[in-house]
């Protein structure tokens, strides 16, 4: 039986720092510290060649659980949906309106962020539901 990885999620972005903090507030994820030499993450940019500064930023699970969060300057913007996405998962375990009202709830404080709300998807025979929304770059993601 093979081993399982550990892996991380990289986005494309124009604008890396600021849709990983973004990310650090939807997931309660942090900023790991800056490498060796370095006071600040703004010092180690700096040092940086001119076309690599604000190139990437991560963000991490402080519990070590969930998989590092990777973004990454491109020079093109997004302009299809995306073929992955992220499930932030919030109404685990929950249904019908006590599950609609914890999505709800935290479709506000998303949107509070920057997010922006897409549209509800109401439980059928198959799925609870879940709200669609994009994050301050586009990238859709679901609460679920």
């Amino acid at each position: 039986m093979p081993s399982i990885k550990q892996f991380q999620v990289t986005f494309d972005c124009a604008e890396p720092e600021r849709v990983a903090r973004f990310w650090c507030e939807v997931l309660g994820y942090v900023v790991p510290p800056p490498p060796e030499g370095f006071a600040t993450w703004d010092e180690f940019d700096r040092s940086l060649p001119p076309e690599r500064r604000g190139a990437g930023f991560s963000c991490s699970d402080p519990t070590g659980v969930g998989p590092r969060l990777y973004f990454q300057r491109v020079p093109e913007g997004k302009v299809v949906k995306n073929r992955v996405h992220l499930d932030v998962r919030v109404g685990t375990g929950l249904v019908g309106e006590e599950r609609l009202a914890k999505l709800e709830a935290e479709c506000e404080r998303l949107v509070a962020l920057g997010a922006t709300r897409e549209r509800v998807l109401i439980a059928d025979e198959y799925n609870e539901s879940c709200i669609v929304m994009q994050d301050i770059e586009g990238n859709e993601f679901c609460l679920d």
